[in-house]
């Protein structure tokens, strides 16, 4: 029997009763038994105190060719999304393979610090150097040790607005992409758009990769491809390989349509990811009021038994000036925005930025806090899913691949009201000099 290199003692699992504690015992890289109390003992051992334990978060959706970007070469005064494609066609005309892989890995730190251990990102291919493609691939390649990193090929100006790019598309599935992406709504006609999506099917079948399609990411509830994503993926059987993020335009479909589509869902496993914090504030520009929310039916997908996760799309970039990286406030925002606030509901928007982001990147037995499975979890200060998202407290510890990754001490505050306290626990400050101030009391 392997011993043990760490242990989790009295462990609050993720869905598991309040009283249920258990332990965790982790060797060789993998989880290796669970238990109420295990006997073994380890030279790593953490006391969780009936702290939350979860599988980590997984980012369903981000673009770290472009993150930190803001402001380069200007800021998006509109904030719309075409003005954030015209900016992004400005900066990655001076972008490098340094350039983007110092800003990648800073971001996938920020990420992993909070817990974040899988990570889907998009690579736009519309460049003849194919410059974001290659540095990503590269990060993928040096973070591999404590993130997994999945690389999408994604055509952001379009499969066949320019004679290259059906090529270029094609060259980076050649170069190790781990997945083929597109844009119909951004191609110059309907027609194209429907043969570029005839066309991504095809490659992800000839190089087996899995697909993520930016599916009608407008207001325009006459942006009706994701129709042809499902008749796609009806024809090839890929269903669970398929990604539909965005879909922001199912949220302006009229309610004949809208049911209509989610009858054809039935016939499909295929995954969709809202990307609430971006679409909240892209969406719905061109409104005076009402306005749009502009985030696809989360709800009513998740009800229907889709499986629906979560991303960030952008952080501090042209399309985003803000974010963290931090997951539970993408669920948060989704809760609100989409209205899902009831106890299940909560529930299912932690889900969403893990478990069912798991399955949109068709991670199987990689992921999960299951014997046998590799060691990826993390620690939160909360007792259940519904505390994680209404306080978003720090992840106190991360564990990636069987070893610690990062550990954060949540910040303390001392309540220094006198006459709320007992006096002798008052003036416990000191100045630079070590001396006390005067008392409060």
């Amino acid at each position: 029997m392997v011993s043990s290199s760490i242990v989790l003692r009295q462990c609050r699992l993720i869905g598991s009763d309040a009283d249920d504690l258990a332990d965790i015992a982790i060797a060789q890289g993998k989880i290796t038994a669970i238990a109420p109390q295990l006997p073994d003992r380890a030279p790593t051992e953490i006391d969780v105190a009936g702290q939350l334990v979860s599988p980590p978060f997984v980012e369903s959706h981000i673009h770290l060719d472009s993150v930190l970007t803001v402001g380069q070469p200007r800021w998006n005064r509109s904030g719309t999304l075409f003005e954030g494609i015209e900016i992004w066609r400005d900066r990655k005309q001076n972008i490098s393979l340094e350039d983007v892989k110092e800003r990648a890995i800073a971001a996938l730190k920020q990420q992993a610090q909070q817990g974040v251990l899988f990570v889907r990102t998009h690579a736009d291919v519309s460049e003849s150097s194919l410059t974001a493609l290659k540095a990503l691939l590269e990060v993928r390649d040096a973070v591999k040790d404590w993130l997994a990193l999945q690389v999408v090929a994604f055509p952001q100006d379009g499969v066949y607005t320019s004679p290259d790019n059906e090529e270029l598309l094609e060259e980076s599935l050649r170069l190790g992409a781990d997945a083929v992406g597109g844009i119909p709504h951004y191609e110059l006609t309907r027609e194209d758009g429907v043969r570029s999506l005839q066309r991504i099917f095809a490659l992800a079948e000839k190089y087996d990769r899995l697909i993520d399609i930016h599916c009608d990411e407008i207001d325009d509830d006459q942006s009706r491809f994701l129709e042809v994503v499902v008749a796609q993926a009806v024809k090839t059987g890929m269903g669970e390989k398929v990604t539909a993020s965005h879909t922001t335009a199912f949220a302006s479909y009229n309610n004949a349509y809208a049911l209509k589509l989610m009858g054809f869902l039935r016939r499909t496993q295929i995954n969709f990811i809202a990307n609430p914090l971006i679409n909240i504030t892209l969406q719905g520009r061109t409104d005076t009021y009402p306005k749009r929310r502009g985030v696809t039916r989360v709800k009513e997908l998740w009800q229907a038994g889709q499986n629906v996760s979560l991303g960030h799309d952008c952080i501090q970039d042209p399309w985003y000036s803000l974010g963290t990286g931090n997951m539970l406030e993408v669920a948060w925002m989704a809760v609100h925005v989409c209205q899902m606030t009831g106890t299940d509901e909560i529930d299912a928007c932690y889900d969403m930025v893990t478990g069912h982001g798991a399955q949109t990147l068709n991670l199987g037995d990689r992921y999960g806090l299951t014997v046998g499975r590799p060691a990826n979890l993390i620690v939160l200060e909360a007792s259940d899913r519904y505390d994680a998202i209404r306080r978003r407290p720090a992840v106190r510890t991360v564990i990636a691949q069987g070893q610690i990754l990062a550990q954060t001490q949540p910040a303390l505050t001392q309540w220094l009201l006198a006459g709320d306290r007992p006096a002798s626990t008052v003036g416990i400050i000191t100045d630079s000099k070590g001396v006390r101030p005067p008392r409060l009391d």
